[in-house]
Order: structure tokens, then C-alpha cells, then sequence
């Protein structure tokens, strides 16, 4: 049996014990943890570059474009304010009262035994209008007569419009006499308060039949 020396044993055994040492084990897995962090690191860096990069741009290409944008919003708004302004001139025009039909169904009432001598009309705050009316009616009973116009005019406006109110605010006898068709009649001065209102309602129903009222003279 042939007999093996080995010479190097103590240094083969040294070597094999640093190969095994732990703390440089340990430290080449620090270098690599940290090798791995270092890589992380540079990624994000470069990740983070590239964001301001971008942002950079948006920055320049919004400097361009918000000058245009601030005056397209106000412009905007100038369109806006005239718009809004179209609405209430419309409103008030497609509101508003016309007074010729109005005048028109007056000169319906009037008779030829009858006068006006004034007509004043004005709109309410309530969008109601109102009118006074003041004249002459002449007759045997004049005062009959001045009736007569008041519901003839409550029927005519009646037609048109709602919540029709016309009143007398006025009404006495006068000494005067006038000749009417060859007839010597006496007069009455009246005045009327008519107030109505625009709103397309259900029409006033029409008055029923007329009849001559002798009121006592004043």
C-alpha cells in the first residue's frame, strides 16, 4: 500500500477556512444589497428626470397657449353678459302691453250720447294695468248712460283679458242741457277706475242684460 504525505495541508485548510469566513461572506452580500440600492437609486433618479422633463414641456406649451385661453374665457363671459341681457329685453318685449287694442275696444263703448275727456293708463308693479277714465254722458237719465259705457267696457275687456275690474270712482249730475237729435238732455260727468290684467286666463263672463239704473241726483 503506497503511502500519500501532503505538505500543504495546514495551508489548504487555511484557505478553505477563508472561503468560509462569514463576515466576508456577509460582506459581499452587503456590496450586492447595496449594489441593487445604488441601481434603485439611479433608476428613480432618471424616472424623476424624465418627469420634470415632461412637466418642463407642459409648462412651455402652456405658456403659449393660456394667453388665448384667458381671452377666449373672457370673451366668454362678455357673450355671456350679452346673452343674459337679450333674455330680459326679450322677456320685457315679448311682455309688454300694446295699448292700441286696448283703445280700440274703448272706442267700441262710446257711445254718440257720450264724452271722454281724459284717459290715463299705467302698468302696476304686478304686471296689471290699470286705467282712468274720465268724460261726459248725456241723456234723460245720465247717469243710466254712464252705466251703460262702464258695462259695455267690462264686457269688451272681459274678451281679451283677466280679472277685469271697472269701477266708478266719479259720478254726478251737471245743470248743463245739451240738444241731442233735437232733444234737450241733461249730463253727467263720470269717472272710471279699469284695472286688468294680461295673464291669458279664462275670459270675465259676459254681464247679463242691461237695464237703466234712476239714481237719485247728487
Amino acid at each position: 500500500m503506497a503511502l500519500h504525505l501532503n505538505l500543504l495541508h495546514e495551508e489548504i485548510l487555511e484557505q478553505r477556512q477563508r472561503q468560509r469566513d462569514p463576515l466576508k461572506i456577509g460582506m459581499m452580500v452587503l456590496g450586492a444589497v447595496g449594489a441593487l440600492m445604488v441601481a434603485y437609486y439611479l433608476w428613480n433618479a432618471y424616472k424623476v428626470l424624465e418627469i420634470r422633463t415632461q412637466l418642463g414641456q407642459a409648462q412651455h406649451d402652456w405658456g403659449k397657449v393660456e394667453p388665448k385661453v384667458t381671452a377666449a374665457q373672457k370673451r366668454s363671459a362678455e357673450l355671456n353678459g350679452i346673452i343674459s341681457t337679450t333674455k330680459v329685453l326679450d322677456s320685457m318685449i315679448d311682455g309688454r302691453f300694446f295699448w292700441a287694442p286696448f283703445l280700440e275696444k274703448l272706442s267700441r263703448c262710446v257711445a254718440p250720447n257720450a264724452q271722454l275727456t281724459s284717459v290715463d293708463g299705467s302698468v302696476l308693479d304686478d304686471g296689471k294695468i290699470s286705467v282712468v277714465i274720465e268724460g261726459l254722458a248725456a241723456g234723460r237719465e245720465p247717469r243710466a248712460a254712464a252705466e251703460e259705457l262702464r258695462q259695455l267696457l267690462l264686457e269688451q275687456l272681459g274678451q281679451s283679458y283677466s280679472d277685469v275690474k271697472v269701477e266708478f270712482k266719479a259720478l254726478e249730475d251737471l245743470d248743463t242741457i245739451v240738444n241731442i237729435g233735437g232733444s234737450n238732455m241733461a249730463m253727467a260727468r263720470f269717472g272710471l277706475n279699469a284695472t286688468f290684467a294680461t295673464t291669458a286666463t279664462k275670459p270675465t263672463p259676459t254681464p247679463g242684460p242691461r237695464t237703466k239704473i234712476r239714481e237719485p241726483k247728487s
